[in-house]
């Protein structure tokens, strides 16, 4: 059996016709630009996060830099964030002129662990951003105690985890601000790129709205130094429809998710996801992990099956940041976890036999390395 690790062509085709008649509607009113169809989605994903406002913007990375603008983060400033994400976290703060400080990551949820966020704060540091990974949010209240005391203000980079929870408060909602993602691929995605930041302040918003579009406060009116992040008008459209399934689809992710760890469990070799006390995960992806992660990979790939890997090296281990003086050993379980993730077709509309053909690889696989390992005799 064939299952891709994605396939947005099924998640799309319910929707065809909404999608098709909200395109049609874009045109029509030639609103391509920001303008009415993007405001009433920052309406709508606004209250869907429980914050105040939404500011639809570009792409995810435009969220998480232009929140740090925003927020005054410049040269010589420091802003700790967790080494296990997408190079466009570090990405953000360097653009802004400022150092990416790594704390090592949780070895059961793979967020930034705060016991040992701390030690990692000195004078230069300003902002925090832990990374919600792979749809489940990090421990925020230790986050946000420790926030508090240092008069840091934390933004969740939320790109990753669209509808989950913290407690029972939407990611995004609990820190000064929370940056999203709409990368095709995501749980909300456009047909294309988008992002947004999610408030609830006003100060914070009317910033981000200006930097968004060249500073002005009005037309040709420039207050800041600001940059063309705009959100397409057919963007906001399809967000706004696809918004509306985003529910359901995170609640078939989840179901997904215990059929793959009923499946896989009792393997020795093999750790599965684990879903935090706090949280409500929303397995952007689902991603185990095994000391053979690239034989396994290539042996599915065999099989018909695409499996993925996110992510073989640690931002602070790319040859981008080479200059910040981290090495091999740096951060261990970063450093462990990008050696043994490997993640499993997760998609809405994965069927029964979809992931029982996957499970049935893996395990056939993990024999095999059961019996390569036990000894002779």
């Amino acid at each position: 059996m064939q299952v891709p690790l994605l396939d947005l062509k099924a998640h799309h085709e319910p929707m065809r016709e909404e999608l098709l008649a909200a395109i049609r509607e874009v045109i029509d009113s030639s609103a391509f630009a920001g303008g009415p169809f993007v405001a009433k989605f920052e309406q709508d994903f606004a209250a869907c996060c429980g914050a105040s406002y939404a500011i639809g913007v570009g792409n995810g990375t435009d969220a998480l830099w232009l929140s740090l603008l925003a927020l005054g983060i410049g040269a010589g400033d420091e802003v700790i964030t967790a080494p296990m994400t997408f190079m466009a976290t570090a990405e953000a703060i360097s653009f802004c002129g400022a150092k990416p400080v790594f704390v090592d990551i949780d070895e059961r949820t793979y967020t930034l662990d705060p016991i040992l966020l701390e030690r990692a704060i000195t004078r230069r540091t300003k902002a925090i951003i832990p990374v919600h990974l792979f749809g489940q949010a990090a421990d925020m209240d230790p986050i946000l105690e420790i926030a508090r005391r240092h008069g840091l203000p934390v933004i969740e980079d939320a790109c990753q985890a669209h509808g989950a929870e913290y407690k029972g408060r939407r990611a995004g909602s609990l820190g000064i601000c929370g940056c999203f993602s709409f990368y095709p691929g995501k749980n909300l995605g456009a047909l294309g790129e988008a992002g947004a930041v999610v408030t609830n302040s006003e100060e914070l918003t009317n910033k981000i709205r200006m930097l968004r579009d060249h500073g002005q406060a009005k037309k040709y009116h420039h207050v800041l130094i600001g940059w063309n992040a705009r959100m397409d008008g057919i963007q906001g459209a399809v967000l706004r429809v696809k918004l509306r399934y985003l529910s359901k689809a995170n609640d078939a992710r989840r179901a997904h998710a215990r059929s793959y760890n009923q499946q896989l469990a009792d393997f020795e070799d093999l750790i599965t996801p684990v879903e935090a006390g706090y949280a409500r995960h929303v397995y952007h992806v689902y991603t185990v992990r095994c000391r053979t992660r690239d034989r396994i990979l290539q042996a599915m790939a065999g099989r018909g099956i695409a499996c993925g890997i996110h992510y073989p090296v640690p931002v602070h281990l790319q040859e981008a940041y080479r200059f910040l003086g981290y090495t091999k050993g740096s951060f261990p379980v970063a450093e462990q976890c990008a050696e043994e993730f490997l993640s499993l077709p997760m998609f809405p509309e994965l069927s029964a036999d979809q992931i029982q053909a996957v499970s049935s690889g893996v395990k056939a696989e993990l024999e095999k390395d059961k019996m390569a390992y036990e000894p002779v005799g």
